[in-house]
């Protein structure tokens, strides 16, 4: 079993995969990515991220690297070669190989870049006791709405959140608005509504944040998406964020301010419950069309 990876047709162990100092992703964060994850196996919401990738790449104006069926197989073949029943795949495609300059290049071929890999190990006990968050002032650019690569404001924010002995970081907008965290949607109860922001530029479209809407409203949980300031946030009876590795993961302190009773609520407990049981039925059909490796690569 090992970690493995695509660049261009080129397949080989992770470690050894490589791209261009001039392509465009590395210089000017002129990409896109989306991030999957198995379970028992399957690919979870696989249609749901291929087709918010697509849409990245139509909002940045990047051509397709290749037929969406193309790239189903190679994601699939990844798997299969990594010999983990669970991974966590990376997809990223940028613009290419260019000189360093702004406006698009006109011949740039688009860089595909896929891994598979053995999903991170991640403390159960988030799940179970909840975790910290502190807010934060957002000062991403204006198109949170694109999975792009660009993620330096994320990073430092992630960071802050960490030096301050917190689990993430969330967003808050010049208006007050609570948007999302460095690395995941984020959702409120209050009373019996189920409350998060809604779609629009401010935030990524996540593929978790869709599933948690659908299995909520199907349970009967009365659900909002609108907009919340940050004193709802710190007063809210349950918190949690949501995303593809993290799945519903319960908040229990803002800023240092206790959430609810400290622990996770009923509802989250509810969630995560409809949210485990969905992602058992998941599946990924498939069959694979993927080059073999160059010999000496």
């Amino acid at each position: 079993m090992a970690d493995v990876a695509y660049v261009n047709g080129w397949v080989g162990p992770l470690e050894q995969a490589r791209v261009a100092v001039q392509d465009r992703g590395f210089l000017l964060g002129d990409g896109v990515y989306e991030v999957m994850r198995t379970y028992g196996g399957r690919i979870f919401e696989f249609d749901a991220h291929l087709d918010r990738l697509d849409q990245s790449l139509r909002r940045v104006r990047i051509r397709r690297p290749m037929a969406r069926r193309a790239l189903r197989d190679v994601v699939l073949e990844l798997h299969r070669r990594s010999g983990y029943r669970d991974v966590r795949i990376y997809v990223q495609v940028t613009r290419g190989v260019a000189p360093r300059q702004h406006g698009f290049p006109r011949r740039a071929r688009p860089t595909l870049v896929v891994w598979a890999e053995k999903i991170p190990a991640v403390k159960a006990a988030f799940a179970v006791r909840g975790v910290r968050v502190v807010t934060v002032a957002d000062f991403r650019w204006g198109r949170c709405d694109i999975k792009a690569v660009g993620l330096l404001a994320n990073v430092l924010a992630k960071q802050h959140a960490l030096e301050a002995g917190a689990h993430d970081a969330v967003f808050v907008g010049a208006d007050g608005a609570v948007r999302e965290a460095s690395t995941a949607n984020v959702f409120i109860v209050r009373g019996k509504t189920l409350q998060t922001h809604p779609l629009g530029r401010e935030i990524l479209p996540g593929v978790s944040r869709g599933v948690v809407l659908e299995i909520a409203r199907a349970a009967g949980i009365r659900v909002r998406e609108t907009r919340f300031r940050f004193g709802t946030l710190r007063t809210a009876d349950e918190v949690f964020l949501s995303s593809t590795m993290q799945q519903v993961l319960p908040v229990v302190r803002v800023d240092g301010h206790r959430i609810g009773t400290g622990r996770p609520g009923p509802v989250v407990m509810q969630l995560q419950a409809l949210f485990a049981a969905r992602a058992a039925r998941t599946a990924a059909p498939g069959r694979s069309a993927l080059r073999r490796p160059r010999r000496g690569s």
